[in-house]
Order: structure tokens, then sequence, then C-alpha cells
């Protein structure tokens, strides 16, 4: 008789389990409580859906327990999961190292998956909430209960509640014993205590940021800055997100220092800024920075420098090293994030002491696997975060479905 697989939500990693699992020879079914599968993967890449990076590094992940990943990626590498795509038929196309499906569609790839799903027999029940997992592998339901022979939780995370990331699966795996470490939202935006945001808000600028926690230098990125008018946002602010929303958690000072100069070091700044002045004197000092930088920020940067009025030939060489030092690192309060409904991710989940990384399978419980966000994995900007839902969702499909552990 077939090994009886139930698949515990229908978003990237459970999907690819399922498959993984049908191939393996069991017979699968997924419970998806929403009442379409895959939602969130139809928003990843801003609609076209980034699937990958050829550039794997440790760093693009992130876990209390960072050892953990490391052995699960070794498991499943990312030409594995270029050939699972192209198995199901999906033309890729590579920029700069990010993989994307060549139509230029997230719905390419659930097309794809959902036409896989069929082709194989997986029995796909939606609109079906999980309320239950026994130590005997039976799931309860909305629908009824149905005993497994081994299940796999894919539920998701606490992230954009509304593709159907609710935080249920974290419950179900608490019932079973598993510790959770408390989720948090992560690559989101940040929100900043300064009055002079207002002010900002709509300005894009090419920027370095340093993440401070109680004074320590704990993470940094540059990129494309955003200003809002509650804060900063940005791929470079996402990356940093999960370190800042924790540090705010354990009640640190967190601030995030601007670098909105990046192209040069202080010195040169100073230098430039310098022969500006001398250059420019006879100009208004409230004109001293037209060209240079994002009009909106002109004033907030010459308060900072204490720079009021005259000319720009009455601007002190103390205030020239000011302004020089509010350009490299323009100091930002850090009080809080966006919410779960706008972080693309979570940090926190599952711990993966509990879990095996060689096939996801858990250490508690013999027979339940778990798979994607729901665990204590996440990744920066670039594919890294659906990257882990391939190889957590292939792991776990292949030994699920083989009924070996």
């Amino acid at each position: 008789m077939k090994q009886q697989v139930i698949v515990v939500g229908g978003g990237a990693s459970g999907l690819t389990a399922a498959i993984m699992a049908a191939r393996s020879g069991a017979s699968v079914a997924i419970m998806e409580h929403t009442s379409k599968p895959g939602k969130k993967l139809l928003s990843t890449g801003n609609g076209k859906c980034n699937l990958t990076n050829l550039e794997q590094f440790d760093d693009a992940y992130r876990s209390s327990y960072p050892e953990f990943i490391k052995k699960a990626r070794k498991n499943v590498t990312v030409d594995e999961t270029l050939q699972f795509f192209r198995d199901l038929g999906v033309v890729l196309t590579d920029r700069n190292g990010y993989v994307y499906p060549y139509a230029g569609q997230a719905s390419a790839v659930l097309d794809a998956l959902l036409t896989e799903l069929n082709d194989l027999g997986i029995q796909l029940i939606t609109d079906c909430q999980v309320t239950g997992i026994k130590t005997d592998l039976t799931v309860m339901s909305s629908k009824g209960k149905k005993k497994a022979d081994a299940v796999i939780l894919s539920a998701g995370s606490m992230a954009a509640p509304k593709t159907g990331s609710d935080g249920s699966g974290y419950d179900l795996a608490k019932a079973l014993g598993h510790r959770i470490i408390p989720p948090l939202p992560a690559l989101v935006q940040l929100r900043c205590r300064e009055k002079w945001y207002k002010q900002a808000a709509g300005v894009r600028t090419e920027a370095a940021i340093t993440l401070k926690l109680d004074g320590k230098v704990i993470a940094s990125d540059r990129g494309e800055l955003q200003f809002t008018d509650y804060g900063i946002s940005g791929i470079p602010v996402f990356q940093v997100s999960r370190f800042a929303v924790k540090g705010l958690k354990e009640g640190k000072q967190t601030v995030i220092d601007l670098d909105l100069f990046p192209a040069m070091d202080y010195k040169e700044t100073r230098d430039f800024l310098m022969e500006r002045k001398s250059r420019f004197g006879q100009r208004p000092a409230k004109e001293f920075l037209n060209g240079v930088i994002n009009q909106k920020l002109i004033p907030i940067l010459l308060q900072e420098a204490g720079i009021n009025g005259g000319n720009t030939s009455q601007i002190t060489p103390t205030q020239i090293k000011t302004l020089a030092g509010a350009l490299k690192g323009l100091s930002t309060v850090v009080t809080a994030s966006n919410s779960y409904e706008q972080a693309q991710v979570c940090s926190g989940g599952i711990d993966t002491r509990e879990v095996d990384p060689d096939t996801m399978e858990s250490k508690l419980l013999k027979g339940l696997y778990l798979a994607g966000e729901i665990v204590d994995v996440d990744g920066i900007c670039g594919g890294y975060n659906l990257q882990w839902a391939w190889t957590s969702g292939i792991l776990a499909g292949r030994h699920a479905g083989r009924g070996n552990g």
C-alpha cells in the first residue's frame, strides 16, 4: 500500500513538498485553509517571482542556529532547484544572478506547480482549516479527520496575512511539543522618531545604512533608500530590519546611521564641501547643497549643521565638518517596524534544534516534517526566502514520500 502523506499548507514549500512526495511514490493530499493555494507566491518579486539567486552565501540566511541552514542547504543545491522548475516546464532567465521565470509572471510558476499536482493525482482540499494533528498523525480539520503515514507542516508564518499566513501552524507545532521562537516581522519598513520625515517623504536616494543596537554595529547594507512620512524603507532597510525589530523587542536603543553620500568617505566629503564653499561663496547658504543631494533633504542637513542663513562664504569650518558628518552619518532613532501586514517574511518560528536538517523530519515526532517559513529560517531579499521554500519542501517531500525518515 502506498505511503499516505498529508501536506498542511499550500504555499511554495507545501506545493513543492507535495510534488516530491508524490514523485517518491506516495499518495498525497494537500489541506489548504484558503480558497486558492499559492497566494503569497503570486506577490513575490513584485509579481515577477524571483525564484532563487545563483549567488548563495551563508549570510543570506538567518536563524537563531545558523548551522542548521548550512546543513540543510548542502542537501539541495541551486542547480537542483533550477532543474526542478525546468522539469515542470518553466523557462528561466538569469538577471545578474537573480533567477526569474522568462514569462516575467509569478503566475507562470504557480500554474506549473498546480499542473504537476494534477498530473501526479495529488488531492487538493481548499477552504480546509486544520485544527489539530495527533501524535498518531491523524489530521483533524474542518472537513473531517484523516490518518496519514507522514504529515508535512508547511503552514507559513505570520507575514502578509492577507495571503493566508495567519500563524495557525505555530499552534499546531506547539501542541506537538515543538518550541516556537517568537515570530517577528522581517523584511519590513522601519518607523523612526525624527519629525523631519514628513518633510523628506517620497525621496529615493542611494545610501549606505548602518544599524546599531546600544551603540554596537550589528548590520549594514547599501542600495536605494526610501523616505516615508514615518521613517525609512527600501531594500537596504529590509535587509537589516530583522535585527532592528529584534533589538526593539529586547529593549535596546536602536539607531540607524544614514550615509547619504556613500561614493566618498568622510575626508573626501569634507574636502569636497570646502572646495564647494570656495567656488560658490557668493551663493545663499540655503543653496549650498543644490545639485548635490535631493532638494527635500537639503534643509534637514543644513539644520543638522546649524547653517541657518547668510551666504555660503559665511559657513564656518566647524559647520563644514558637521555637515560632512551629517551627509555621511545622519542618525535616526528607530521606534518600531510596520506590522505583519507589510512584512514580507518573519524571523522566528519552529526551533531548528528540533528538526533534522537532512530530512526536515521532526526530532520529536517520527513522521512529522516541517517546511518553509514556519521554521526559524529567514533570508535577505533576492530570492533567498523562496530558495528556502524549495530546499525545505524538496527535502521534506522526498523523505516523507519514501517513509524512511
